[in-house]
């Protein structure tokens, strides 16, 4: 027998205990996997109650770290232009409080002016209503006929009379000031530091291509960040200038502050036009004597975001930065059930965080992870067949 078909008949006779070894590799691999699965579900479960109890230290950091990524390009743009890293770090925050203080005051200034006319605005909704109601005269008829031949039992409800606005505001105040100023510090250290943190995640790798992983998931992470917030805002802005001009147009109070009110709600997915249209409904049919007349500014807005949300934002973002629609609301339920308003408008960038690190890390094949295959695309074992 020659050398060649004693090699071919050993490779023979090893072959099915490769194939063995290989299919408890791919068992125990499917074991691991199933066990991270679970894991990573309790963890999904788990962490609102967690995140929830712990706001007060859980809430200002995730917000510093948003506000890092966010701020960081800025203040790198500053250092280049000669200033110390101290100086460009604070100067990026100081930039976000003016930011957010113009915006505040235009909204808040004329807001607080026409709080005093809600309840006439509301009389005046009810007074629509009420003449809606006259017109259909006959289902309140119909309504007491089917009340008498039901029947109906009597007593006297008790109404405890909870804290009003104002006080549940003075009592949320001081511990609001304490968490914006506890993340405005945790955002400057964090920004300040950044350099530092640069240098450790790509000096303190043993291997190469890991140093270029981390540094490629921290520019990804920075940029996409970065720039869907500065270019949603930019597009923001523009919602509210083409409100505040219609505003004025159509004879509206303050238009300055429903333009700033319109940008500033237009950062809350799906959630803040709709409140948008409930504000400008209520307003319209509070100043108006007809209903058709009093819808015209909620119908306008709703034609303006439907415009901007199907057409331009998509166009000006383009496919790098598309969501799933299904992904953004789970966000949104998921952060604003946790934190509740600050969840909420931190829930786009914790998710394009969440998809710029899944995006290098990989993506689980969860679907078809129940049917057998691997958890990740990278880890299919080749069972190729040898000469």
């Amino acid at each position: 027998m020659s050398s060649s078909d004693s090699a071919k008949e050993s490779r023979a006779q090893d072959r099915p205990r490769r194939l063995r070894t290989m299919t408890f590799a791919d068992q125990e691999l499917r074991l691991i996997s199933a066990l991270v699965v679970l894991l990573a579900i309790g963890l999904f479960l788990a962490l609102p109650f967690v995140l929830s109890i712990g706001a007060v230290v859980f809430l200002p950091l995730v917000a510093a770290i948003v506000l890092t990524i966010l701020l960081s390009p800025l203040a790198d743009k500053l250092a280049g232009w000669g200033l110390p890293n101290f100086l460009a770090s604070l100067l990026s925050i100081v930039v976000l409080m003016a930011v957010l203080a113009l915006a505040l005051s235009v909204v808040l200034a004329p807001a607080i002016s026409l709080y005093d006319e809600v309840p006439q605005m509301i009389a005046q909704v009810g007074q629509h209503f009420s003449d809606i109601k006259m017109s259909i005269a006959w289902l309140s008829q119909l309504n007491e006929q089917i009340t008498a031949i039901v029947g109906t039992e009597s007593g006297q409800q008790v109404v405890l009379a909870g804290p009003s606005i104002l006080e549940q505001l003075a009592f949320a105040t001081p511990t609001v000031l304490l968490e914006v100023l506890l993340t405005l510090l945790l955002a400057f250290f964090m920004i300040e530091s950044r350099t530092r943190l640069r240098r450790r995640l790509l000096l303190d790798r043993k291997a190469v291509d890991s140093s270029l992983k981390a540094a490629r998931v921290l520019r990804e992470v920075q940029d996409r960040v970065a720039a869907y917030i500065l270019t949603v805002g930019m597009i923001n802005v523009g919602v509210g200038v083409v409100v505040a001009l219609g505003a004025w147009l159509m004879g509206m109070d303050a238009p300055v502050m429903w333009g700033g009110l319109a940008a500033l709600l237009n950062f809350l997915p799906y959630v803040g036009p709709i409140v948008m249209i409930a504000l400008l409904a209520l307003f319209g049919l509070g100043t108006a004597d007809n209903m058709i007349v009093g819808m015209i500014p909620a119908a306008a807005y709703l034609g303006l975001h439907t415009v901007e949300a199907n057409v331009v934002t998509p166009s000006v973002l383009g496919a790098r930065f598309t969501m799933n629609p299904v992904m953004i609301l789970l966000a949104l339920s998921y952060f604003s059930w946790i934190w509740g308003v600050a969840g909420a408008l931190l829930s786009v960038p914790l998710l394009l965080t969440l998809t710029a690190l899944v995006d290098h890390l990989g993506k689980p094949n969860l679907v078809g992870f129940l049917f057998g295959e691997p958890l990740f695309a990278n880890n299919i074992l080749d069972l190729s067949s040898e000469d």
